[in-house]
């Protein structure tokens, strides 16, 4: 049976999707114009990885998820936090690389599940649906039988109808009924949010990967599983849920905003053109953290003096620093 979401566009919904469309214009203009792009989804990286990851009880903090998502190695906290961590990171590369798909399939959902919980189940396998029942508070999900069948009947209507929908409520709505059906015995969660990002990634929403709307979530996370368990005292009516989920939207591209008229005001540094080449080195830096010259040589394909010339624009320009000896130095986002 094809599934269908019960809602309805409330007046409250439809207000908050007109502010989401006037501030994402707004977003879209300004990034246009900075070149800190990668600092930017960096950030939204290290904050989604953050708030995902706390919502479900790891104890690092922001700052500690921002070192190991620049390579660097935290001491004394637990393997486990790590881990989670770095899957999470691992993750939402996953979504970033496949924004362009097409079609979610169910072997999707399995290796993005496999990503996000490999070494850290604490029951089930990472990868591979429950095949035990299990409860989440006072919700049962349906018996591990029909697990399968019920992922299929909402990837059906992710991959169709759903397009008729704008991708705030369409993430929203995968989002919820994945956790409702909660596929794997542990990681439902974190996958569930990677999911509704993933819509609004190929959706072409935040195409840049600039928005970490985990964070909302995680800010008031009693209310998150209030909104989350509300739903079924409504029989199942998702208005409700739709309209916090885009409240949510709407409170991150309004952070966005104003972390790039921060960065806007308090960048006094020379303005510059990238190239191509300037661009591509960012995203290294972003993607692979910090990189010896000679590496910035062999992954663009240039010579001493043309990485140079790449390279010290964006020095001065303070979007790259480098650090260590003329001998060992290294370069990275500033």
């Amino acid at each position: 049976m094809a599934y269908r979401p019960l809602f309805t566009i409330s007046g409250r919904l439809a207000t908050r999707l007109e502010e989401i469309a006037s501030l994402r214009s707004l977003v879209a203009a300004a990034t246009v114009q900075v070149p800190w792009v990668p600092r930017l989804q960096l950030d939204a990286r290290v904050r989604n990885t953050h708030s995902s990851t706390a919502i479900e009880g790891n104890p690092l903090t922001q700052e500690q998820v921002r070192a190991l998502a620049a390579g660097r190695d935290v001491p004394a906290i637990a393997d486990r936090s790590r881990q989670e961590v770095l899957n999470y990171l691992a993750g939402l590369r996953h979504i970033e690389q496949h924004s362009g798909k097409r079609r979610v399939v169910q072997r999707d959902v399995l290796r993005l599940h496999a990503i996000a919980a490999r070494g850290v189940m604490d029951q089930g396998e990472a990868g591979r649906y429950r095949d035990i029942q299990v409860w989440v508070g006072g919700h049962r999900p349906p018996p591990p039988g029909r697990v399968p069948g019920l992922v299929a009947d909402l990837l059906e209507w992710w991959n169709g109808p759903a397009r008729d929908w704008p991708p705030v409520v369409s993430a929203a709505i995968v989002h919820y009924r994945f956790e409702e059906i909660h596929p794997f015995a542990d990681g439902n969660g974190r996958v569930g949010r990677l999911l509704a990002l993933w819509e609004l990634y190929r959706r072409g929403f935040d195409s840049q990967h600039l928005f970490s709307v985990d964070e909302y979530y995680w800010q008031d996370r009693p209310r998150y599983y209030r909104e989350l368990g509300a739903v079924a005292d409504r029989r199942g009516d998702l208005t409700g849920w739709l309209e916090y989920c885009a409240e949510g939207v709407r409170v991150t591209l309004e952070q966005v905003r104003v972390r790039i008229e921060r960065l806007n005001a308090a960048e006094a540094r020379p303005r510059i053109v990238l190239r191509p080449r300037q661009e591509q080195l960012l995203t290294f830096l972003r993607d692979r953290g910090p990189m010896t010259p000679r590496e910035i040589r062999e992954v663009l394909g240039v010579s001493k003096q043309g990485a140079l010339d790449i390279v010290k624009p964006l020095v001065a320009a303070g979007l790259v620093v480098r650090t260590g000896t003329r001998k060992s130095g290294r370069y990275s986002l500033a």
